[in-house]
Parts: structure tokens; C-alpha cells; sequence
């Protein structure tokens, strides 16, 4: 393995690139826990990185997507059609990165999805589930 992939599966393999996660703070507006899970692989690697479980609370009326602070990703262009969210992401890195992320609802509870990420390193996907754990209080900004 070349040492700039080596580095780019280190950076990436512990980034939550869903959400932050939100601790409840009493007093705050009420949104939505969600327990969720995601996996990376990355192009002409045989074997993706283990899965990554989280809580995040996000706002009922927005699916569950933050921006990551941590490598200075934004998030963008959300659109939602019928039960299906999708946006754009830019990482500010490093390393630098531009992706396009999609989730399907099952239903008002359940989701899956993928985000497909492209950097001068090579290309990653990262799978996605995440089912509605109940209620929390938002953070506030």
C-alpha cells in the first residue's frame, strides 16, 4: 500500500462523516436520536474499514446529516425527493475532498444510503443504516 493512501484511510477511518454527534442538553428544542452505522472502503482495497457506531440527535424536520468540523466538511445542495435525501459534500482536508451523499427511508424510522467521496488520494464510499432511537434536545449553535 503507497504511504499517501495509508494516511488518507488513518484521516478518514474514524470520521463520522453523517453527523456530529449531539449530547442532550436539558431546555434546548427537541429533535430526533438516531442510532447510526457506517462503513468505508476505499477504491482497489480489498477489505473496507470496521464499522462506526453513533448517536446523533438531529432536527425532526431535517435528515440526519451534519457538517464534519473535525476535516472542515460542508454539506450542500440537500434535496429531497419522495424518500429520498441527497446533498453534496466538500472537505476542506486535510485532505481535500468532494462528495455526493444519498439516503433512502424505508420508513419514518429506518434509512440507508451511501456517500461517495473522490480526493487526489482515490475514491472512498462509505455505507450507511440508521434507525430512530427517540427522542433528544438539540445542542444549541
Amino acid at each position: 500500500m503507497k504511504r499517501p493512501v495509508s494516511l488518507f484511510l488513518l484521516v478518514l477511518g474514524t470520521t463520522p462523516f453523517l453527523a456530529a454527534a449531539a449530547q442532550p442538553a436539558p431546555g434546548k428544542e427537541s429533535g430526533s436520536l438516531w442510532e447510526m452505522t457506517s462503513q468505508m472502503s476505499m477504491e482497489g482495497m480489498p477489505m473496507g474499514l470496521p464499522a462506526q457506531k453513533m448517536k446523533v440527535c438531529a432536527p425532526k424536520d431535517q435528515p440526519p446529516v451534519a457538517a464534519d468540523e473535525r476535516h472542515k466538511c460542508t454539506n450542500s445542495d440537500f434535496k429531497k425527493e419522495g424518500t429520498k435525501v441527497t446533498w453534496k459534500t466538500v472537505c476542506a482536508g486535510p485532505p481535500e475532498m468532494t462528495g455526493e451523499g444519498e439516503i433512502i427511508f424505508s420508513d419514518a424510522d429506518n434509512y440507508t444510503g451511501t456517500i461517495k467521496f473522490a480526493s487526489s488520494q482515490g475514491s472512498m464510499t462509505t455505507k450507511l443504516t440508521g434507525k430512530r432511537a427517540g427522542e433528544c434536545e438539540l445542542k444549541s449553535k
